[in-house]
């Protein structure tokens, strides 16, 4: 069995832990992140070689660092990026043909990346395996509540694993939510097994246009391609969909809610690092600050080096709608946090002002930046530790501990790190404009515009 995983996510959902470039799936709070886990997940069911990912092409570099923190390799075709997030019929399909590519007959499980999914789940998804034969499979979870966050499922005929989907239902009111539980309907949890065969023939007869992109001799436009999520664009439409209900702990974690739900309460049900007094039912997280909550109930508090959301727990899933506000400010608040990952490294603001910024750079052993330019900012480096080799136009030199140079506006340079450790940096950018975006490269090792 083959593992497809979805990596792909804007980070809105569970701001501000969670950014553009940073999204929940890649957040590490006490171990290892919600991807981590599923690659772990994926690895009890497929060798660490027949996983494939499917991601944003920002995030791709995030992807291969924290599969490699797991000790695990990734080959260049597992890894599937793409240029325009298209929902997960397209990924599904990306990956699919990349799969039967390498084995022609095959079967894969897919995997959000950002679901928390309880261990007996493994040995239910392998028995289902016979299912995916003749069948696009899809797994339910057995509501805990009538959930208006979630899309539903009727099974229908009995099968000897599973049964026969009779209807998907999208998300519905709390009245109606209710009913589907009463009825016995599943959650929709996202997780899918499919057979190359099975796939790829459903996909011919309900989406000739995808199918015709994955398998013709053209090279896939993927900027053309309809978004299209696969329970609309196919499970709705085929007759031959089976569901199999997962016995196992699930979360999608899409809610500070869903946060507190799953973690650890004291005895007046709280969560997190802080002083309680006359407070109840409170998530907090705050790392490196002493929080001290009084009188209060039902309230989300998270605090970041740059940000601090403060909720209603009943309230949470607003949070997106928060996001978009801020979007219109265009704020980088809900892209970036203040150390952000590149795949030479990171950079990490330590101060943010109109006409200068201050950096922390780490560049890992072996790793250089790309060779670019400025227009409007000019830069002091400053080594603070390991060795750094500079480029400034057509020269080259070697910067130790301690020393420093100037890259003025418009001069062409680069910074590598040619040592075994980390080489750390810190940078002063001065200039009247000081967004990402003021960046020309002219060579990248990452294949970065």
């Amino acid at each position: 069995m083959k593992s497809i995983i979805l990596a792909g996510g804007v980070g809105t959902r569970l701001w501000p832990l969670s950014r553009e470039y940073y999204p929940k799936q890649f957040i590490q709070l006490d171990g290892p992140s919600l991807f981590q886990q599923t690659v772990e997940r994926a690895t009890r069911l497929s060798g660490s070689d027949e996983i494939y990912i499917v991601t944003n092409e920002i995030h791709r570099y995030l992807v291969r660092n924290q599969i490699e923190e797991l000790g695990y390799t990734i080959a260049d075709d597992h890894l599937l990026a793409e240029p325009a997030g298209k929902n997960t019929l397209p990924a599904i399909a990306w990956a699919m043909q990349r799969i039967r590519t390498n084995s022609p007959r095959a079967t894969a499980v897919v995997f959000p990346s950002d679901h928390l999914l309880g261990e007996p789940a493994i040995d239910q998804i392998r028995a289902a395996e016979p299912l995916a034969k003749k069948n696009l499979v899809t797994f339910g979870i057995r509501p805990a509540s009538p959930h208006t966050g979630y899309g539903y499922i009727r099974p229908g005929r009995r099968l000897t694993v599973g049964s026969v989907v009779d209807e998907f239902r999208e998300k519905p009111d709390e009245k109606t939510a209710s009913e589907y539980v009463k009825k016995g309907y599943l959650w929709n949890s996202g997780i899918f097994l499919l057979s190359t065969d099975s796939f790829f023939r459903e996909l011919k007869k309900y989406r000739p246009e995808l199918y015709k992109a994955f398998t013709g001799d053209a090279p896939v436009n993927y900027a053309d391609l309809e978004p299209v999520s696969i329970d609309y664009g196919l499970l709705e439409h085929s007759k031959n969909v089976a569901v199999v209900a997962l016995e196992a702990a699930w979360s999608d974690l899409g809610t500070f809610k869903a946060l507190y739900d799953v973690d650890q309460h004291d005895q007046d049900g709280n969560v997190g690092k802080a002083e309680f007094l006359s407070a109840c039912n409170n998530f907090v997280h705050a790392p490196g600050k002493h929080v001290g909550l009084i009188g209060v109930r039902d309230l989300v508090v998270v605090d970041t080096a740059d940000a601090l959301l403060v909720c209603d727990t009943a309230q949470a899933e607003k949070v997106k709608e928060l996001v978009g506000r801020f979007n219109k400010q265009g704020l980088d608040v809900t892209k970036f946090h203040q150390k952000v990952h590149r795949p030479w490294g990171s950079y990490t603001v330590l101060e943010d002002t109109p006409f200068y910024k201050i950096k922390r750079v780490t560049v890992k052993p072996r790793q250089k930046l790309s060779l670019q330019l400025h227009h409007h900012r000019s830069e002091h480096w400053i080594v603070v530790s390991g060795t750094a080799e500079v480029v400034l136009n057509t020269e080259t030199r070697l910067l130790h501990q301690g020393e420093s140079t100037f890259v003025r506006s418009g001069m062409r340079h680069r910074l590598k790190n040619p040592g075994v450790i980390p080489l750390e940096v810190i940078e002063v950018q001065l200039g009247e404009y000081l967004k990402e975006d003021d960046i020309v490269r002219f060579e990248d090792d990452y294949g970065r515009d």
